[in-house]
């Protein structure tokens, strides 16, 4: 039998890579980067051997939908953001039995969900930034969620990670569950951010400050109370994806019954705007 070892808020800014390039970045991530690696040996050390990412930077409008391959291998520069994520090279393997093991038990709740074998599906930097640091200390295969969701209420992403928690179970894996996204994510407008040194500061002091008393509630495992501010969170601190990593994440959690204390391994840190951090959700 299969189970959830451990879960993971986690963020993916591409300064990340750049902080260990030459430049005026380098290094400066570096707590960011430690994190990814202590949940990655966490994750060893209970015996993990699957990472599911919630990806805030895949984009759907219809459905949700599961990268599933057997393996993952190219070459990824971003759309978004060329100059930072260029040429970056890649090679994982997935468990295409468990991503449609997922999709069919969401299905099967009512949530139409899609699992995907495509060479030419790539994967998103929201799985690529967390991988390329988490497999340093300990390699797993790679199943892929698409969590930047528009059209989609946080109730049908609850089911989602139902359906992941349902899945894994019914397995033979040992799964460290990711949500792959910032907390507010208002990114700076491209006129302000050069005065205001966007790459290390917050855009919005209220963002922020909201974001702090997240932390602490997660801390405290108030998960129940942040679940019922979860929509207006996510909606006025402008939530990358819309927080639906998050609320797959809650969703294989238990939910509002899931009251563990969880652990800050990289202190709170703005980027371009967003306020970023990994968090450790113990199961």
């Amino acid at each position: 039998m299969g189970e959830i070892v451990l879960a993971a808020k986690c963020t993916h800014v591409p300064t990340m890579l750049m902080s260990e390039q030459e430049g005026p970045i380098h290094g400066t991530r570096q707590p960011a980067i430690d994190g990814h690696m202590e949940i990655a040996r966490r994750a060893a050390a209970l015996g993990a051997d699957t990472v599911v990412i919630c990806d805030t930077h895949w984009v759907i409008n219809a459905g949700f939908h599961i990268n599933a391959n057997a393996r993952f291998k190219g070459l990824f520069t971003s759309n978004e953001f060329p100059q930072f994520i260029q040429n970056l090279e890649y090679d994982y393997d997935g468990h295409p039995a468990l991503g449609d093991a997922i999709a069919a038990e969401a299905t099967e709740r009512g949530v139409h969900t899609l699992s995907h074998q495509l060479d030419s599906l790539e994967l998103e930097y929201g799985t690529l930034v967390p991988m390329r640091f988490m497999s340093r200390a300990h390699r797993m295969r790679v199943v892929s969620i698409a969590a930047w969701c528009t059209v989609h209420d946080h109730q049908e992403s609850r089911v989602v990670g139902q359906a992941i928690r349902a899945a894994v179970e019914a397995s033979d894996s040992k799964v460290l569950l990711v949500a792959s996204g910032s907390l507010s994510h208002k990114i700076w407008p491209n006129r302000d951010y050069a005065a205001n040194n966007g790459t290390f500061t917050i855009s919005s002091e209220f963002n922020r400050q909201v974001d702090l008393h997240v932390l602490d509630m997660w801390q405290r495992g108030d998960h129940a109370t942040f679940l019922k501010m979860l929509p207006e969170y996510a909606e006025h601190c402008c939530g990358e994806g819309s927080m639906h990593d998050t609320a797959m994440l809650y969703g294989a959690l238990g939910w509002d019954a899931y009251d563990r204390p969880c652990e800050v391994v990289t202190p709170y840190f703005p980027s371009s705007g967003t306020g970023q951090t990994n968090v450790i959700f113990p199961v």
